[in-house]
């Protein structure tokens, strides 16, 4: 049984989950949740046990002094929850960690464990993957599901892949199967730019992520690191006249496949985000630069002094699971990489 103490009840939560390793291209989707964790200054109420679901032979843990004292941090899954202040509050629930090595099903039924006692109403996982799409160019982000009506009222498509998964699949169809409203959104990122970080994946993560459960996300320096992250990928491809020939040909392909959307629902949801975020200020309750409370300090919920990250293993370039006779899989309507309905790169290695 999972006891909660120290946790207040909830409001409206909603689950928001990423995993390094083979889901997180350019670490874009775990850099995303600790983007939120960070700026809505996220209490740690509860870590999954290392010993069940990690091999710490690729996953190591690492050894660090504290006040002259060594100590160890494991790999592992950590959850920790902020809430949002304005006029409606809402609380969210962030997971991050790393994909698991081993017991897929028991790792997915813990989290859904305390999706539960939190009376989680709906779970949101974020991914990235490697695909052949320009750096110069929006980041694609596409939204899945396995609940048809989620996928009808909130504009998602409904998953229809069949191939190899990683656990951002497995976790989506463990919330189908336990009636918890699921959905994937998913980053393609250039495969010939694809070490970490990529501020503008993470930076179009965030974007769709807010558009979907309705909350204004203070973004604080991504916006700029983007820029900067893009200048500096210019700079290199103009060193490189055969990049900068494949760049061009990449974008001329998701120019020409993008032309029927121009003035599609992308433009009308980018123009409600500017509106947004010109009119709406911060809401009541809620500090400038994105602080939960009137005095910019989180919820004082129970802590757990741990911390540590793991190394992400970086997915070798490959497609989307779309589903689809192609190699790389396109977003319907940009021509653009897509996982497939649940979003896995289909390429890269378990």
């Amino acid at each position: 049984m999972i006891e909660l103490e120290g946790v207040p009840e909830l409001i409206d939560p909603v689950m928001v989950a990423a995993f390094e390793g083979w889901n997180d291209a350019g670490d874009a989707a775990s850099t995303a949740v600790a983007h939120l964790d960070r700026e809505w200054k996220g209490e740690v109420f509860a870590a999954l046990d290392a010993e069940d679901y990690y091999d710490f032979q690729v996953n190591r843990p690492t050894v660090y002094l504290d006040g002259g004292l060594r100590k160890i941090t494991w790999p592992t899954t950590r959850l920790s929850v902020v809430r949002v202040g304005g006029e409606k509050p809402r609380d969210l629930v962030l997971v991050r960690g790393i994909e698991p090595s081993m017991r897929w099903r028991s790792f997915c039924n813990e989290l859904l464990g305390f999706a539960h006692e939190l009376g989680v109403e709906m779970v949101v996982i974020l991914g990235a993957l490697l695909g052949d799409t320009p750096h110069t160019r929006p980041v694609p982000v596409s939204g899945v599901t396995s609940d048809t009506d989620l996928a009808r009222t909130m504009d998602l498509e409904e998953t229809r892949y069949e191939g190899p998964t990683g656990i951002v699949g497995i976790l989506q169809e463990a919330c189908t199967h336990a009636g918890v409203p699921a959905v994937s959104l998913w980053a393609a990122v250039p495969h010939y730019v694809s070490q970490p970080p990529n501020p503008k994946a993470t930076l179009a993560l965030l974007n769709r992520l807010e558009d979907l459960i309705g909350l204004r996300i203070p973004l604080g320096e991504l916006a700029e690191d983007a820029r900067a992250w893009q200048l500096g990928v210019d700079q290199l491809a103009a060193e490189d006249s055969e990049v900068a020939e494949y760049v061009q040909s990449l974008e001329e392909a998701r120019d020409t496949a993008e032309l029927p959307e121009a003035s599609g629902e992308a433009i009308a949801r980018e123009f409600e985000r500017y509106l947004r975020r010109r009119d709406g200020g911060p809401g009541p309750g809620q500090a400038p630069g994105g602080h939960a409370t009137e005095s910019g300090e989180g919820p004082s919920y129970l802590r757990d002094a741990s911390g540590g990250r793991g190394r992400a293993q970086r997915p070798p370039r490959g497609g989307g699971e779309s589903g689809k006779d192609t190699d790389q899989g396109s977003e319907p309507g940009t021509g653009g990489p897509q996982p497939g309905p649940d979003g896995e790169d289909d390429s890269s290695e378990d």
